[in-house]
Formats: structure tokens, C-alpha cells, sequence
């Protein structure tokens, strides 16, 4: 039997490890809740193991992959098999819907978002990554494939706006230096950790880089750390206490 995703990465095949390597960061996690005002009610799409979804409000989660909610702490809000492109719910059933750096998975992205807008009485909150501000991270530079793959499936912000509400606020996000939550920009200064491949398992964007491009990344890197080259460019990093690269988070208000 063919199985159809319901994105754009095999999370049942690949997302194991998840849980572990993608903690909230509560700097941004104090972001995401103050964005979601007084919502009661919280409906968190594209939910994956539970990050960022508050503590202290009612909360829905929709979740297509069964090995990201089998990640899920035992005490984390219930979370249904649906996608965002097709959301069970009436028209404005929650006071506020979220979504945590899973848009640029979607299939479809406006259709999720307009959903989103759709099933929220109040703040849609977003938080996502601009795809045209990508090579602020010194990655770049060793592995250009990654950030190619990436601009790809991000949407851009603008269309996200678009979908989310005419007045959204849009906010740069400073990553701090101890960052928890693993995506590729929270090692801005410990370049060490992309040299394990359980980091690199836990961020999708290695899923779309060829073995090839990723050996020969992963190598320059270990030399460059080896012989100091790495610091010689980019050390200053590792005594910045934030980077502002391109993490966004996006307010749509009704």
C-alpha cells in the first residue's frame, strides 16, 4: 500500500529524535504566549512533539505524522490526525490558533493558513523563517545546497500576511546563545554540534541535501575547526550573547 505524506518531509520515517532535540527555547516559547493575548483556547497546528504550546490555556493539537504524536509528553494536549489543509473544525471554533515552524512542511501552505484563519476568532500566530534572509547564517557558506532547499519551501512572508490578516505584525525573533530548541540557526556559535549527525537528523532541511553535498560540508567544517580557520572568520559568534537571523514570528489579528 502507497502511504501519501501530508508534507514535504517523511516524519514518520525520519522524525525520531525530535522530541529531544527540538525543545522549546522559553525565550522565544514567552514570544509565542504573549503574541497569543488572552486566548482561552488554543488550537496549534502542524504541532509535531508539543513544542510551545502554553501551559496554562485550553489546547487542541493537529498532528498528521503518528511518530511525532507518539513524541508527545503524556501530559500534552490531545492532538488529532488532520492536516492544516483540511481542518475539522467550524468557523471560528478557537480564540486563537498557532503554528511553530511547520508552514514551509505544508503541501499547501495558503490553503493551511487561510484554515487557520478561518477556524480563529482571534490572533493567528505564526512562526516561521524568511527564506530571503537565510544566508545571514555562516552555513551558508559550506553548505549552499541547504539554504537553497530552504528558500524553496519557505513561503514568502508577505504571502503569509496576506493569509493571516491585513493588519499582521511582523517580528524579527533575536535567537539567544544557549537556544535549546535545535534548528540550524540556534548553532550559530557552537558550529561543533553540525558535525553530529543526530543534530543534523533533527533539522529537516538535511533531508533535502544530496550524502554528497552533506560529506563534503561536514568535512570542510571539522577542518576549519581543526585548524582554527573557522574562528578566524566567524569566533567573534561565540561571545554574541543573540543572532538575529531569520527567525520571524508573525501576528495575524482578525
Amino acid at each position: 500500500m502507497t502511504q501519501t505524506l501530508a508534507g514535504d518531509f517523511d516524519y514518520d520515517r525520519h522524525g525520531q529524535g525530535y522530541a529531544r532535540r527540538r525543545r522549546p527555547d522559553p525565550r522565544i516559547a514567552a514570544r509565542i504566549h504573549e503574541a497569543l493575548g488572552d486566548a482561552r483556547t488554543v488550537l496549534n497546528v502542524g504541532a509535531g512533539a508539543g513544542s510551545y504550546e502554553p501551559a496554562d490555556r485550553y489546547v487542541l493539537a493537529v498532528e498528521p505524522s503518528a511518530a511525532m504524536r507518539a513524541q508527545r509528553p503524556a501530559d500534552a494536549a490531545p492532538a488529532l490526525d488532520a492536516t492544516a489543509e483540511r481542518l475539522p473544525f467550524d468557523d471560528s471554533a478557537f480564540d486563537a490558533v498557532m503554528a511553530t515552524v511547520t508552514v514551509h512542511q505544508w503541501l499547501d501552505p495558503a490553503r493551511g493558513l487561510a484554515e487557520m484563519r478561518r477556524v480563529a476568532r482571534g490572533p493567528v500566530v505564526v512562526l516561521t523563517f524568511d527564506g530571503d534572509e537565510l544566508e545571514r547564517l555562516w552555513l551558508a557558506d559550506y553548505v549552499p545546497e541547504l539554504i537553497s532547499a530552504e528558500r524553496r519551501r519557505y513561503p514568502k512572508i508577505s504571502a503569509i500576511t496576506e493569509s493571516i490578516g491585513p493588519d499582521t505584525e511582523v517580528i524579527e525573533v533575536p535567537i539567544p546563545v544557549d537556544c535549546v530548541d535545535g534548528f540550524t540557526e540556534a548553532f550559530y556559535a557552537r558550529p561543533d554540534a553540525f558535525l553530529d549527525e543526530r543534530v543534523r537528523a533533527a533539522q529537516s532541511a538535511w533531508g533535502f541535501v544530496d550524502a554528497e553535498a552533506t560529506v563534503r560540508a561536514v568535512e570542510r567544517l571539522r577542518a576549519d575547526l581543526a585548524s582554527g580557520k573557522w574562528d578566524q572568520v566567524y569566533g567573534h559568534l561565540r561571545a554574541q550573547p543573540e543572532f538575529l537571523g531569520s527567525l520571524r514570528l508573525l501576528v495575524g489579528r482578525s
